[in-house]
């Protein structure tokens, strides 16, 4: 009885062993090697048990001498995410629904570490639960937390989020550090310890600071904040000269008037517009755009750096370029008065934008003038050709050429046909307001202020998607075969499309959701119809969470949100690694060159769409960030705003006046009990039946913010009617 026992422990601990890693094979020694076996007897029971298992079909024996463990249809990969308060959920493409993880069952996992894991069968209607038997591989080897020295050990704090244990720092850094210094550490192993080991490579200040915070939000994301010094280096060995010899293999545009209409603070110019009068009453336009693939060639430390970032970030305090400054706000940045390198989409229009000619192709230029949006909306609005000092870039009154005046005002007058005719086949036009913030010189928020989108902005921007919707035509309207990287969006999602519509029926608003093409044309009547309404910020939101994310791809379906069947990004390459590749691949098609395999082309397509996801996230958390700290000072005052969420924990409300968000508690709202409504979107009052429901307009008093969380926190006083 007793040698029985021993064989079915024996048998067990293999099992153990396998089960650990069932996506691994292990010979004998192997598995005798982490049973801590060294004699030969014992390596031969284990190798008799071996035999055993795997007949008994117990273990699998993949080739002769391996053995596996039995895979069963409950094994699955995902991704583990972790809620702020530390419960572990699985995501996986093999469950409708997200599978919960207890935390005795994280398997050392940090939240976003793709997983094996077994999946338990179901218990009635309670949440299947999973168990992480396998970390398949780490998101990341880097994060950010709070430094906490005890009784001369050192442990680093992170997102509960990532850990609900805290990391153990091995050894004192040689950079100076206090405890409670926000660090970024660098995770090294996590073996028999109840700690994961780390060492800590930066110190990015005390919590709370708005640079560290700003440090902190790159870091969390894994985005860089500086280059380094090879990079830089490099940068500098770029030859800028413009030899006579690269002007003869271009199209030479240097005396052609040509102008560049960015924001004020701007310093890489990616666009120009030249514009030249044709006799029959014709214009041509040329869109020119930084030649950035002429100076970074695939394989070089440069190409490889911008290729890793894939996006400059732009956040409330800076920007983090893509490329080095060198290139970004003076190789390639087109400059007044400088002679610049260029790939330009050059169309011949008629005054209603129709396009009668067309031609792609490297050029070289001489932009004649920077103009600021102010600028050139004032000569829009005005007509006149004198800027005063109030608006211009230099603080002084100047007078442009009337030429200049005359081609802003008809390429103006043309946008403005191009953009109707967008509309009229289905674009969806959101001008969403955008906040941005004026600074003191510590970089804290001094006043909170909404950007909006006038005609400047607008003639750029279609001129912009003139020139980035004939590349992808040109390149594969006439040939399919042809490998290019587009700008893909899908249609919106349907279930979400129902939930819009159901909460904009409250507001009096409808939708048409009978197809595709009444769909777009009833949001964009929806859109009109809210403009300058209290309502106009949450719908606009609501309407933007219902449409699918664009990405790039080399596999086209077209573009819903503009309503264009070919689009690409062509027109910003010193800002995002796609448009270098769209350059490089047009060239390659203008030399007669066969289509190069898509493979390549899509993983990096799809590295790209991920890095703008996370550079996406970490402008929008900068923008809270100083929201928050802006709000520190009207802690106790009261405000209008507008219920834009409502969730079983409570209500989030964005301010009227300054778009900041906060979360405000049910339980906090007087004179009743409160209880949530999840198909409503709302919660009902036990007693009274009040309801408080999404896009209510309320009168709130802001009760807590913190910078560090970027967490607001209000109560509710009531309705504003």
């Amino acid at each position: 009885m007793g040698n029985k026992k021993k064989v079915l422990s024996i048998q067990k601990t293999i099992l153990q062993v396998l089960d650990k890693t069932p996506s691994k094979t292990f010979n004998y020694k192997q598995i005798a090697s982490r049973l801590g076996v060294k004699d030969p007897s014992g390596r031969n029971h284990i190798i008799k048990n071996l035999k055993k298992l795997a007949a008994l079909n117990l273990i699998n024996n993949p080739t002769k001498g391996t053995f596996q463990a039995k895979k069963t249809d409950n094994y699955h990969r995902g991704i583990l995410d972790v809620s702020k308060n530390g419960t572990g959920y699985i995501i996986s493409e093999a469950f409708e629904e997200d599978l919960k993880v207890s935390l005795t069952h994280h398997h050392k996992a940090f939240g976003g570490d793709e997983v094996l894991f077994y999946a338990y069968p179901t218990r009635g209607k309670r949440k299947r639960e999973a168990k992480i038997i396998e970390i398949v591989a780490r998101k990341r080897e880097r994060f950010v937390g709070t430094l906490q020295k005890r009784n001369g050990t050192m442990f680093v704090r992170v997102s509960p989020r990532i850990s609900t244990v805290d990391f153990y720092i091995e050894s004192e850094p040689e950079i100076k550090i206090n405890d409670g210094d926000r660090v970024l550490i660098s995770f090294t192993s996590w073996d028999q310890t109840k700690s994961p080991q780390a060492k800590i490579i930066d110190v990015l200040g005390i919590p709370g600071n708005a640079e560290t915070e700003i440090h902190t939000i790159l870091a969390e994301y894994g985005l860089p904040y500086a280059f380094d010094s090879q990079i830089k280096q490099e940068a500098k060995k770029i030859n800028q000269k413009i030899t006579a010899d690269e002007i003869k293999k271009r199209m030479d545009y240097r005396d052609v008037l040509t102008f560049t209409i960015d924001p004020t603070d701007a310093k890489d110019f990616d666009d120009a517009l030249s514009f030249q009068k044709k006799e029959n009453g014709d214009f041509e336009v040329g869109i020119h755009i930084a030649d950035v693939s002429h100076y970074i060639k695939p394989g070089t430390v440069l190409d490889d750096e911008a290729y890793k970032r894939a996006t400059s970030v732009y956040l409330v305090d800076r920007v983090v370029p893509m490329l080095p400054e060198q290139l970004s706000n003076k190789v390639c940045s087109l400059r007044p008065n400088e002679e610049k390198l260029t790939f330009a989409a050059i169309f011949t229009l008629d005054s209603h934008g129709n396009v009668k000619e067309q031609k792609f192709g490297r050029t070289v230029i001489n932009s004649n003038y920077r103009f600021a949006y102010q600028e050139a909306q004032y000569i829009i609005e005005t007509g006149e050709s004198t800027i005063p000092g109030k608006l211009s870039l230099t603080a002084k009154n100047y007078t442009v050429d009337e030429k200049v005046k005359k081609a802003i005002l008809q390429l103006n007058k043309t946008a403005k046909h191009l953009r109707k005719k967008r509309m009229h086949g289905g674009a969806i036009s959101f001008d969403k307001e955008e906040v941005y913030f004026s600074l003191d010189k510590d970089k804290n928020p001094k006043k909170i202020l909404i950007k909006t989108s006038k005609e400047a902005n607008k003639l750029i921007e279609e001129y912009m998607l003139l020139a980035n919707k004939k590349v992808s035509e040109f390149i594969a309207k006439e040939d399919n075969k042809n490998t290019f990287v587009f700008r893909v969006h899908d249609e919106p999602d349907a279930e979400k499309l129902d939930q819009l519509k159901r909460v904009i029926t409250g507001f009096g608003y409808s939708l048409d959701l009978a197809s595709a093409e009444t769909t777009a044309h009833s949001i964009n009547k929806l859109l009109k119809d809210i403009e300058n309404k209290p309502e106009q910020n949450l719908i606009d939101t609501l309407t933007i969470r219902s449409m699918s994310k664009a990405k790039y791809t080399t596999q086209n379906i077209g573009h819903y949100g503009l309503a264009f069947d070919y689009y690409s990004h062509f027109t910003s390459p010193i800002r995002r690694y796609p448009d270098i590749v769209a350059h490089r691949l047009l060239q390659h098609y203008l030399e007669g060159k066969k289509p190069p395999k898509p493979e390549a082309y899509e993983a990096a397509m799809k590295h790209c769409s991920s890095m703008e996801i996370l550079a996406t996230k970490a402008e929008r958390d900068s923008i809270k960030f100083m929201q928050v700290k802006y709000m520190q000072k009207h802690i106790g005052e009261k405000f209008t705003g507008v219920v834009s969420g409502v969730v079983e924990r409570g209500l989030y409300v964005e301010l009227e006046e300054n778009k900041c968000e906060g979360m405000a508690y049910p339980q906090d709202i007087p004179n009743d009990y409160f209880i949530f409504d999840d198909r409503n979107y709302a919660f009902v009052g036990k007693k009274t039946k009040k309801i408080i429901q999404l896009g209510d307009s309320v009168m709130i008093k802001v009760t807590g913010a913190d910078p560090i969380k970027r967490h607001l926190d209000f109560r509710i006083l009531g309705h504003t009617q």
